[in-house]
């Protein structure tokens, strides 16, 4: 008896009533093509969402029973929601897609084409997307830097949303980390990947919880988990800057000027306070790690889980 590969798609959100059943509008057609392949479970990870998303997904595990929540005790953030239902289902395929219909689910037929090719991870490249063209350019010029500074490789463009098997799961979750960034983790970890390239669509409803100060923490949670190039840059820039300041202390003296006398002041006061800050940042992270906290725990009650042990 043929025995069917199960296939879990995870799905965070937050304070997104009016959008999921939206989302299901776009998603069921997509889940029912699946189903002639694969046992399809529709997880969503509710972030303690404030509003009654929790209560809309109640309402359609009712109707249909292949659909489950797992909600967080308290908000944990995107990256650790992700980690955590991975960490939490069991299942032989994983994809990530977020509700707001940003990126189409239509394309998860794509993913799974490509999945049956062969490949382990298949994601999606936004080569656009509906926003100011200053911001997109800040996005490039982001991932480009980043890239260029990974200690490890790290694919260009690439978001959360994808399609993995069990053994890119396993791998990506082999780290300990109280700070994750899935699609660093995804990438980090090799095998057998492509990626599809798309325009991602505007928002099908609702607001976006995305703002500037979490844009910013984003690039840095970015930065700090996919290199080290902060901590050994002072050690690069150290003769340049021994160079600047003996200079600056020189024209001081010879010139009796106190502003080369401040200029010496404030370059060694921003080199070493900009290597002691990044050194914290990496402390901090390490301790963090070494306590070996869970990055989530499930309000159980509001949760239904998909049958079978993650550990198998």
């Amino acid at each position: 008896m043929h025995v069917m590969k199960t296939l879990s798609i995870l799905c965070p959100v937050y304070n997104e009533e009016a959008v999921i059943p939206l989302f299901m509008d776009r998603a069921a057609p997509v889940i029912t093509a699946l189903q002639e392949r694969y046992d399809v479970r529709l997880v969503f990870l509710d972030n303690h969402s404030t509003d009654a998303s929790n209560a809309v997904i109640q309402g359609l595990m009712e109707d249909r029973d292949d659909i489950y929540v797992i909600r967080m005790s308290r908000n944990v953030g995107y990256q650790k929601s992700l980690e955590t239902g991975i960490r939490t289902v069991a299942s032989d395929l994983y994809a990530f897609i977020d509700v707001d219909c940003e990126d189409p689910p239509e394309m998860l037929l794509r993913f799974a084409e490509k999945i049956e090719q062969g490949f382990d991870l298949v994601y999606g490249i936004r080569t656009d997307r509906p926003e100011p063209s200053h911001i997109k350019q800040m996005r490039r010029m982001f991932y480009r830097v980043l890239n260029g500074m990974s200690d490890e490789e790290s694919l260009f463009l690439m978001a959360e949303f994808s399609m993995f098997t069990r053994e890119v799961r396993d791998s990506a979750l082999s780290e300990n980390n109280s700070f994750p960034f899935v699609r660093s983790g995804l990438a980090r970890v090799g095998y057998n990947r492509v990626g599809l390239p798309y325009v991602r669509q505007n928002r099908i409803a609702g607001t976006t919880n995305y703002n500037l100060v979490g844009m910013t923490v984003f690039a840095m949670a970015g930065i700090l988990a996919s290199t080290t190039l902060p901590l050994r840059l002072p050690v690069y820039l150290l003769p340049l800057w021994l160079l600047l300041v003996t200079l600056f202390g020189v024209l001081a003296v010879v010139k009796a000027s106190a502003w080369w006398a401040l200029a010496a002041f404030l370059l060694s006061v921003g080199f070493i306070g900009t290597s002691i800050a990044f050194i914290a940042m990496y402390v901090a992270r390490t301790y963090k790690n070494g306590l070996a906290r869970p990055n989530a725990h499930i309000q159980r009650r509001l949760s239904r889980l998909p049958p079978g042990d993650p550990a198998w």
